[in-house]
């Protein structure tokens, strides 16, 4: 990031307003105090989305076996479809188990969700880098603003689209790792076999992600209009109506 932030501004910077200038000012503002908190907010929605692991378990009774817990892990990115529970013995179930699977693939919501705010963690370093260091260079060249303005309009629908999306598959996951699974499953439906529903993990931390999700939304959509602020589209009207007298 180092690097391209180094060739971005010998792109956008004329030599002579290059030049490292330390000043936390900016940050003190709301350009750049919102911006603290969407580097901190796309934190907590990568971590507790793409840091989940869980299981759920099934309590099964058929031939030679009784209440034997069989689980199934899943996590991150919730590719359900390739998890498997674990079987009961399936030679003293009478060879009646066969390899039971979890239902759906939910990993390009999951990922969406992710790598947006993996990149908009690290879209938030280098604008903070600009603003502390180089707040003279951002203020003076209008290029940067404008940057910061269209990549502000376009995080902020892409967190509209992907927490909507993984609020979406989220729904779905519960579903598919919850109690409505066991009529699907046809090792169950054998003669002599039941399956009873056990437990699955807590999706609390799932739930908060959806949360950050929508609070990440909230932020890069209210940011438009202080970045908007800095901009020469919000300026030039005002140097009109001034040079209009």
């Amino acid at each position: 990031w180092c690097g391209f932030l180094r060739s971005l501004l010998s792109v956008l910077v004329p030599p002579r307003m290059a030049g490292l200038r330390v000043d936390f000012g900016l940050l003190l503002e709301p350009l750049g105090f919102i911006k603290v908190l969407e580097w901190i907010f796309s934190i907590f929605a990568f971590a507790t989305c793409g840091g989940f692991q869980g299981e759920t378990a099934l309590l099964v009774s058929c031939k030679g076996v009784a209440n034997k817990t069989v689980t199934a892990a899943f996590a991150y990115p919730f590719r359900l479809n390739t998890v498997v529970f674990s079987a009961p013995d399936p030679k003293r179930c009478g060879g009646t188990w066969t390899d039971v699977y979890l239902v759906g693939n939910f990993s390009s919501s999951a990922q969406f969700f992710v790598t947006l705010a993996v990149l908009s963690f690290l879209y938030c370093i280098a604008a903070l880098v600009v603003y502390i260091g180089y707040k003279h260079v951002y203020q003076q060249n209008s290029k940067f603003p404008l940057t910061d303005l269209a990549i502000t309009v376009i995080t902020a629908f892409l967190w509209l689209v992907s927490t909507f999306s993984w609020a979406t598959a989220l729904a779905d996951i519960k579903m598919s790792t919850g109690a409505s699974i066991i009529p699907g499953i046809e090792s169950c439906k054998a003669p002599g076999t039941t399956c009873r529903f056990a437990s699955v993990t807590s999706m609390k931390t799932l739930n908060v992600s959806v949360v950050f999700g929508l609070l990440n939304m909230v932020l890069w959509g209210g940011n438009i209009w202080f970045v908007y602020k800095d901009t020469n589209l919000h300026n030039q009207p005002k140097r009109i109506s001034q040079q209009s007298p």
